[in-house]
C-alpha cells in the first residue's frame, strides 16, 4: 500500500471518513487516510450511509427500551400487581409454613420434644401435678418408641416368613381349586386354570400400575404442596411483613393464639422475659367465648399473668394491647378480674368488641311507646357493648354522674327520670342549678321542680335535704312500727307515705361549692345515702367537675351507681368513679371527647367490674321545643297509683328572707324560763332553714336577746331566757307601734 504524497490517477479524490461528525456531509477538505488505508468517495459515501442507519436503529432501540421500561414500571407499581404480587409470596410462604409446622410435627412425634416443652411450662407456672402427669407421658412414650424400634428390628425376617408361608397357602389353595375344577369339567388342563388367572391378574395389575405411576409420579408433588398450603394457610403461616400487607379484615376473630402473640409484643418487660427465657404460657379460665347479640358483639377471655406482671400493666398498655389485635382502643377493655365478684387474683378479663361497635347508633329508648318500670328492679338507662340493656339500681341505691361538659351527663339523668316516672308509685323531686330547660317536660310528674343558679335555690335544697334526713329517720321508725328491715313494693303499695322518693340534684357543683352551705350540704347528702339505702331515698347527683367542692368523694364512694363520661386525666376519672379505678382499668379516658358522647363507664350496673354504657337517648328539638319526654310523661301521669305525689301536691318551700327573733322566742317560750341553749336548740326547730339560727353560739344568742331588750339571768354556767321579760318587751314594741 503506497503511502505517497500523490495519489494514484485511476483513483477518484479520496476523504476521511470522520469518526467524530457522522452526522455532516463529506468535503474535499478531509480527505486522509483512513486506518492506513485510502478509499474512495463512492465507498466513502456507503460507509456513510451505513453509519447513519446504524445510529437510527440505535436510537429506535433506545426508544424501544425506554417504553419497555416505562411499561414494567408501570405494572410492577400497579395497585393490582401488588396485590396480586403480595397474594402470590403469601400463599407461597403458606407452603414453606406448612412444610415447617408438618416437619415440626413430625418431629414432635417422633421424638419426646413435645412433652418436654409441656414440662418446662408446667415447671415455669408451679404446677407440679402437671409436671408429675407429663413426666409419666413422657416416660410411656419413650417405652413406646422403644417397642416399636426393637418390632422393626424383627420385621424383615417375619415379613419374608409370611411373604413364603403365604405364596404357598394361595398356591396351594389355587391348585386344589383347580383339580376340583378338573374333575368337575374332566378336563386335566383345568387343573392351572386357577393359577393361569392369576398370573394374568398380576399382569394387569402391574400393566395398570405402568400406565397409572408416570401421572402419579407427576401430581404427588402438586398433592403434597396443596397439602401443606392448607396447613400453613390454616395456621396462618407467614412472615411478618407479608401478614402486615395482607387486606385487614373487618372483624379478625379472637383466638387464644391470637391475644398471646398480642401479649407477646405489650413491651413489658417481666412479660417478656416470661415468655422467651422461662417459656411461660397463659392459662385461660375461659378462653374466647363470643358474646353479645345482633350487632353488638364482641369477645370475652381471662387468663393469667406470669410472676412481676399485674393486671394494672395490661391495662396500661391497652393501646398497644388493642392495636395487636386488630381493634380501636375504646374497643378492647382489659380489666383486674380478682376484683370482680368471684373472680382470681392475679388473672385478666379483657373484652374485645367487634370494630366499629362504638359507631352504630343505640337502639330507642325501650318505654318510649308502651310499658311501666319498676324502682325496686332497676329503670332502663343504656346498652352495653355487648346489646344487653343496662339497668339502673334506683331503691336502694343512689347515682353519681360526671364527665366533661357535653357528654350525656344531663341526658342520662333524663334517662333515669323517664324509667322512674313510668312507675306508678314512685315520686320524684328535682333541684337543677342552672337555668336550662332540661327537665322543664317532667314538671308534671315532678312533686317538686326547682331551677336556677341562685343563693335562694342552694338554701333552699339545703333545707330540703335536712328535710330528707329527717324523712329517712321516720321511715326507719315507721319500717320498725311494721316490723320490716327494708322497704318492699308491696309495703309501698300498701302504705302511701312510704312511697319510693328519688331526688336529684343536677349541676350540683353550684351546692357543694357554696361558700357557706356547701359543707353542710355534704355532709347531709353523705348522711342521706349512708341511712336511705333500706328506707326507699334515693338521690342522683350530676356535675361537670371532679374537685372536692363539686362532688364529695365520701359521696361518690358511698353511692352504688356511678357513670363517668368522657375524661382528661386520672384524677377525674377516680374522682367520678373511686379512688383506685383508674389502676384498677376502669378508665374513662379512653372514652374519646364528642366521638364518643353518650357513653360512659359505668360501675354497680352488673357484676362486673364496670361496664362500658351506651345511654338510651331522649329525643328533643331546640328549635321548635318538642321534647320526646313529653310523651313519657303523659303516658306515666295517666297510669299513677292513687297518693302518689305530682306536681301541686307540694307546696314549693318558701326562702325566708327575715324572721321576727323576740317573735320567734314567744312561739317555743311556755311560763318558764328555759336555759339558752335549750331555746337556741327550739328556735332551729321552728325554723330549720333560718341560717342566723343554725349559725348561732350560746354567747351569740344570749347577746343577740340581750339587745332586743330580754333580761336574761345568770345562774352558774347557764343563761336562762325569762318568757316574762320576751312578752313585755313584745307589748312595750306594740305600744310604740301604736304611738308612732
Amino acid at each position: 500500500m503506497t503511502t505517497n504524497s500523490e495519489p494514484d490517477a485511476d483513483l477518484a479524490q479520496v476523504h476521511y471518513l470522520p469518526t467524530h461528525r457522522a452526522d455532516t456531509t463529506p468535503t474535499p477538505a478531509e480527505t486522509e487516510v483512513v486506518e492506513g488505508e485510502l478509499i474512495s468517495e463512492e465507498e466513502y459515501q456507503r460507509l456513510f450511509t451505513q453509519r447513519g442507519q446504524a445510529l437510527e436503529r440505535y436510537k429506535g432501540y433506545r426508544r424501544d427500551i425506554i417504553a419497555v421500561g416505562r411499561g414494567v414500571k408501570t405494572v410492577a407499581t400497579h395497585e393490582v400487581t401488588k396485590s396480586t404480587g403480595q397474594a402470590l409470596l403469601r400463599h407461597g410462604s403458606y407452603v414453606l409454613g406448612g412444610a415447617g409446622i408438618v416437619a415440626k410435627r413430625v418431629w414432635e412425634a417422633k421424638t419426646n420434644s413435645r412433652y418436654e416443652r409441656m414440662q418446662r411450662l408446667a415447671e415455669a407456672r408451679g404446677d407440679w401435678e402437671q409436671l408429675a402427669d407429663w413426666e409419666a407421658r413422657a416416660e410411656q412414650a419413650r417405652e413406646r418408641r422403644h417397642r416399636r424400634r426393637m418390632d422393626w428390628l424383627e420385621a424383615p425376617a417375619k415379613l419374608v416368613k409370611a411373604v413364603v408361608i403365604g405364596a404357598f397357602s394361595l398356591m396351594g389353595a389355587l391348585l386344589a381349586l383347580g383339580i376340583v375344577l378338573a374333575i368337575a369339567n374332566k378336563d386335566l388342563g383345568d387343573v392351572l386354570g386357577p393359577i393361569t388367572a392369576l398370573f394374568t391378574l398380576v399382569k394387569w395389575i402391574a400393566y395398570a400400575v405402568t400406565v397409572a405411576w408416570l401421572p402419579f409420579l407427576l401430581a404427588l408433588p402438586w398433592a403434597a404442596g396443596i397439602a401443606l398450603w392448607a396447613v400453613g394457610r390454616h395456621a396462618d403461616a407467614t412472615p411478618t411483613w407479608l401478614r402486615a400487607a395482607k387486606t385487614a379484615e373487618v372483624n379478625p376473630q379472637i383466638t387464644a393464639d391470637g391475644i398471646v402473640t398480642a401479649l407477646r409484643h405489650l413491651s413489658i418487660p417481666k412479660l417478656n422475659e416470661a415468655f422467651k427465657k422461662e417459656g411461660w404460657q397463659p392459662r385461660f379460665d375461659l378462653t374466647p367465648t363470643r358474646e353479645g347479640q345482633g350487632a353488638f358483639r364482641g369477645y370475652r377471655a381471662i387468663f393469667d399473668l406470669p410472676m412481676g406482671v399485674t393486671p394494672e400493666m395490661v391495662a396500661d398498655k391497652r393501646d398497644v394491647l388493642a392495636k395487636n389485635l386488630n381493634r380501636n382502643a375504646v374497643e378492647v377493655w382489659a380489666s383486674d378480674y380478682g376484683k370482680e365478684k368471684g373472680g382470681k387474683a392475679g388473672y385478666v378479663n379483657l373484652y374485645v368488641a367487634d370494630s366499629g361497635v362504638m359507631d352504630k347508633p343505640t337502639p330507642d329508648y325501650p318505654l318510649l311507646h308502651e310499658g311501666t318500670a319498676d324502682v325496686f328492679a332497676g329503670v332502663p338507662i343504656g346498652i352495653t357493648q355487648r346489646g344487653d340493656v343496662v339497668p339502673m339500681p334506683v331503691v336502694g341505691s343512689n347515682a353519681v354522674f360526671g364527665g366533661q361538659p357535653g357528654q350525656g351527663k344531663s341526658n342520662a339523668v333524663r334517662v333515669a327520670v323517664a324509667g322512674i316516672a313510668l312507675d306508678p308509685l314512685a315520686e320524684i323531686r328535682m333541684h337543677v342549678f342552672a337555668n336550662n330547660g332540661d327537665f322543664d317536660a317532667y314538671a308534671p310528674r315532678l312533686s317538686l321542680y326547682q331551677k336556677g343558679a341562685t343563693p335562694e335555690h342552694v338554701e333552699a335544697a339545703v333545707a330540703h335535704l335536712r328535710e330528707l334526713y329527717d324523712e329517712v329517720g321516720r321511715r326507719e321508725g315507721r319500717l320498725a312500727e311494721l316490723g320490716a328491715k327494708k322497704l318492699t313494693r308491696a309495703l309501698a303499695e300498701q302504705h302511701p307515705d312510704l312511697r319510693p322518693l328519688f331526688v336529684g340534684f343536677s349541676e350540683c357543683h353550684e351546692l357543694f361549692g357554696h361558700s357557706e352551705l356547701g359543707k353542710e350540704a355534704a355532709e347531709l347528702a353523705i348522711n342521706v345515702v349512708k341511712r336511705g339505702r333500706k328506707t326507699g331515698v334515693s338521690t342522683a347527683y350530676d356535675t361537670q367537675s371532679s374537685r372536692a367542692d363539686a362532688i364529695p368523694s365520701q359521696l361518690v364512694e358511698n353511692v352504688g351507681f356511678n357513670g363517668c363520661f368522657a375524661v382528661k386525666t386520672w384524677r377525674s376519672n377516680d374522682g367520678f368513679l373511686g379512688d383506685g379505678s383508674f389502676a384498677a382499668g376502669i378508665r374513662a379516658t379512653e372514652l374519646r371527647f364528642n366521638v364518643d358522647r353518650g357513653t360512659m363507664v359505668a360501675t354497680g350496673a352488673s357484676e362486673e367490674l364496670f361496664e362500658i354504657v351506651r345511654t338510651f337517648f331522649i329525643k328533643v328539638d331546640d328549635d321548635n321545643g318538642w321534647d320526646q319526654a313529653t310523651e313519657i310523661i303523659e303516658r306515666a301521669m295517666a297510669q299513677l297509683a292513687p297518693g302518689t305525689p305530682v306536681a301541686g301536691d307540694r307546696p314549693v318551700p318558701q326562702i325566708e328572707n327575715d324572721r321576727d327573733l323576740l317573735a320567734d322566742l314567744d312561739t317555743v317560750l311556755d311560763d318558764e324560763r328555759l336555759p339558752a341553749g335549750d331555746v337556741l336548740g327550739a328556735l332551729r326547730s321552728l325554723a330549720p332553714g333560718w341560717k342566723p339560727y343554725r349559725d348561732y353560739t350560746v354567747p351569740r344568742f344570749v347577746a343577740a336577746v340581750k339587745k332586743l331588750g330580754v333580761k336574761v339571768a345568770s345562774t352558774g354556767n347557764k343563761h336562762y331566757v325569762d318568757p316574762v321579760t320576751v312578752r313585755e318587751t313584745l307589748a312595750r314594741r306594740a305600744t310604740a307601734d301604736l304611738d308612732e
